[in-house]
């Protein structure tokens, strides 16, 4: 594949460019000429590329996870596509199925679900169905800013709350605080857990890595509200990125136990399909003179490949380097007095809702 001009990255967006689709045989496609051949007549800069949101008509909103590495069954996905723009998100390569690029078009060209709590409601009223843990926030994040004007996740917690439906949430966004009050009574009947997301302590490193997230200091605040409201929040430190990351371990750790976190995990960062490219793009960008060595450390930790897709290797990372973060983890956590319990969900709760006809028995 032909390398893209990286002369000028494209302000408050992850991605340096789009990069077009080739595994499943689609056609050549043009960058977005609405923004890329429109010039400022003051300063001769492109402006930037404006975020668009289309409306979805799912059949269906629950998935069924069949990977033995991932501790879920279930998972909602809000959206597809996210406007926080993390170069490293490894569901990047899904908006390829729709002949869109991985690249700028995964943060800019989003999907919406509003019907997702009506379906969920259906879902769950099926004669049949069995209560288990659904993971919100396992592809693209439930809280990205999309989400404060049509408040789609909140509609699906809203049916989970009155149901008794256990749930799970990862996000790297503050703006989960917002419906706290939804989640403290579910966390008093156990019924939800969070993992708020912190990849690097340093201004510098989020705002070209995850460019439109929240500041690190905010998911931080937002850990201690949580808490203080009586919901189990896990830190996890993800993805930890050998020679951009690595060396913060240590003090998001003891930020995230600062906060009231009582457990944490990391994942080492994951590039599959098109997001290899994009990384390596992103590296010459904004770290050229690094870029030969941060691949050189995540290919020893992938058995010599850009991304390693073997079940739980993939989640952990094998090799003398995964080995001294594993430790280096391990160790910290001892001394904050992190996983010393597990965050344990009950799944028992769950009565069925009774749809737009009572049930007559």
């Amino acid at each position: 594949m032909p390398r893209i001009d990286l002369s000028v990255a494209t302000p408050g967006r992850g991605a340096p460019a789009n990069r077009t689709p080739t595994r499943f045989n689609l056609k050549t496609r043009e960058e977005d000429g609405q923004w890329l051949d429109e010039r400022n007549d003051i300063d001769g800069l492109a402006p930037p590329p404006k975020t668009s949101v289309t409306i979805e008509k799912p059949r269906s909103i629950i998935s069924t996870n069949a990977s033995p590495d991932i501790p879920f069954e279930h998972s909602i996905n809000p959206y597809r596509g996210c406007e926080h723009g993390c170069i490293y998100c490894y569901a990047r390569p899904t908006h390829a199925f729709h002949d869109l690029s991985p690249g700028l078009d995964f943060e800019t060209k989003l999907f919406a679900k509003p019907d997702a709590p009506a379906l969920l409601r259906n879902e769950l009223a099926r004669k049949g169905y069995r209560a288990s843990a659904i993971a919100l926030g396992t592809n693209t994040d439930p809280y990205q800013p999309v989400e404060a004007r049509l408040e789609i996740t909140r509609g699906i917690l809203e049916v989970l709350a009155e149901t008794g439906h256990a749930c799970t949430i990862t996000t790297k966004s503050d703006r989960i605080t917002r419906d706290i009050d939804i989640l403290a009574p579910m966390a008093a009947r156990r019924l939800v857990a969070v993992a708020l997301s912190v990849t690097s302590l340093n201004p510098r490193i989020h705002r070209t890595l995850e460019p439109r997230a929240p500041h690190p200091e905010k998911r931080l605040k937002a850990i201690r509200a949580l808490i203080d409201a009586g919901i189990p929040t896990h830190i996890n430190v993800a993805p930890l990125i050998p020679g951009i990351t690595d060396h913060e371990i240590e003090a998001i750790l003891e930020r995230g136990a600062a906060a009231g976190a009582r457990t944490a995990s990391f994942i080492p960062v994951r590039l599959p399909h098109e997001v290899a490219p994009l990384f390596r793009d992103w590296l010459d960008t904004h770290y050229p003179e690094r870029a030969g060595k941060v691949m050189s450390l995540i290919r020893s930790i992938r058995q010599e490949r850009d991304n390693d897709p073997d079940f739980f290797s993939r989640m952990r990372g094998s090799g003398p380097w995964a080995d001294m973060i594993r430790a280096r983890f391990r160790i910290a956590c001892k001394r904050l007095g992190l996983n010393q319990e597990r965050i344990e969900l009950n799944e028992s709760l769950f009565c069925p809702p009774e749809g737009a006809q009572l049930r007559l028995f």
